[in-house]
């Protein structure tokens, strides 16, 4: 199978380009030919290079909804495709998803989208626009994946794709060391919130929070960078918490620094299926997240971690409190988190899964 993976950005090293990096890597490995095609040349091209995939930057794909950009972001990737002359083409990421559906129709090369996490869920701006778009290029996607139960449900809802059409595939991580799981039972807890420091990510409701348990004992790692940064630490000043909480920027290591913390957390305004709760899991961590979207999926609440309402301040320091001073039940949530994780969302059964609606898509005749 020759298959051509086109992504928006490759600006990022997060969660849909860690998921590309990992399934081409995985076909490749089977024979398959794989080429991923991705706005810019960022950091994605280079982890894409040290892996050995092939890579195509995209001139034209940007984030922002700019017609006239638009129109040549889908010549360019028709370009493309005439060029390589794929048997499936995987999209992944909203403006990808929407170009790609319409460069490939135009080429006649079967579609599978995948949706991490939909653009016009709750609290994302401008998220009208996008659920029109979605509506009106899901009929040129053969399937549809979405990365949790949540999501094909919301498609559905709103019209958004078929029943046959839709597939929940959650996502899945490979594996890491086993030197690499965490303690959670050390005391005093050293909290960690891996993210970048943009707008769908809530640190203000979690510096809040944290803010409020100044008398127990605490330290937060953050491992993330973004262009709210300087707001986050005058944030963390004035509210007399900037000596606690570490800004380490964007960090490769995060494995590391996952081992040797306590807890987790993911405070956000949106999310889809966050595969940094993943990560968590993996590592044996509980985990303290907004209970947005998919997030209950993974977090199943007073198992192997808790959830609050997205925005409550008052709450969140509540499910933090309840755990500083509780080792063995941090140590009992790690433990169920790692179950969970292995018996779920491992990044085999990610595979096989992803791997057999491929195989559906190109045995069906239209």
């Amino acid at each position: 199978m020759k298959i051509v993976f086109v992504l928006t950005s490759s600006e990022y090293l997060s969660g849909p380009q860690v998921h590309l990096r990992d399934l081409g890597t995985a076909l490749a490995a089977q024979g398959h030919q794989v080429r991923i095609a991705a706005g810019g040349a960022g950091p994605f091209r280079d982890e894409l290079d040290r892996v050995g995939l092939a890579y195509t930057p995209l001139r034209h794909m940007v984030v922002p909804i700019r017609p006239w950009t638009d129109v040549r972001g889908v010549l360019e990737i028709v370009s493309l495709l005439r060029r390589e002359k794929p048997d499936l083409v995987s999209l992944h990421s909203s403006k990808a998803g929407v170009l790609g559906r319409i460069a490939a129709r135009l080429c006649g090369v079967p579609v599978v989208f995948t949706a991490h996490g939909w653009a016009f869920t709750e609290a994302v701006p401008g998220a009208a626009r996008y659920h029109t778009a979605e509506r009106l290029v899901a009929p040129l996607a053969r399937r549809i994946i979405t990365v949790c139960e949540r999501d094909r449900k919301l498609a559905l809802e709103t019209g958004v794709g078929k029943e046959s059409q839709l597939v929940t595939i959650h996502n899945g991580m490979t594996d890491v060391d086993p030197l690499l799981r965490a303690d959670p039972s050390v005391s005093p807890p050293r909290l960690v919130m891996v993210s970048r420091l943009v707008e769908q990510k809530d640190h203000a409701t979690l510096f809040r929070a944290l803010a409020r348990l100044q008398a127990a004992e605490w330290e937060l790692d953050l491992a993330g960078d973004g262009p709210l940064r300087a707001d986050l630490e005058r944030l963390a000043r004035d509210l007399d918490i900037d000596k606690r909480v570490h800004f380490l920027g964007a960090r490769t290591d995060v494995a590391e620094i996952l081992a040797r913390s306590q807890l987790f957390l993911l405070i956000s305004r949106y999310e889809g299926f966050p595969r940094s709760i993943l990560e968590a899991m993996r590592a044996g961590l509980p985990v303290i997240a907004s209970d947005v979207a998919g997030v209950h999926e993974s977090v199943v609440s007073g198992r192997n971690g808790l959830l609050a309402p997205r925005g409550d301040v008052e709450v969140l320091s509540q499910r933090i409190e309840s755990l500083l001073d509780a080792p063995e039940r941090r140590a009992e949530m790690g433990r169920q988190g790692r179950q969970l994780y292995e018996s779920d969302f491992t990044f085999d059964a990610l595979f096989e899964k992803t791997r057999r609606v491929y195989s559906q898509v190109l045995g069906e005749t239209v």
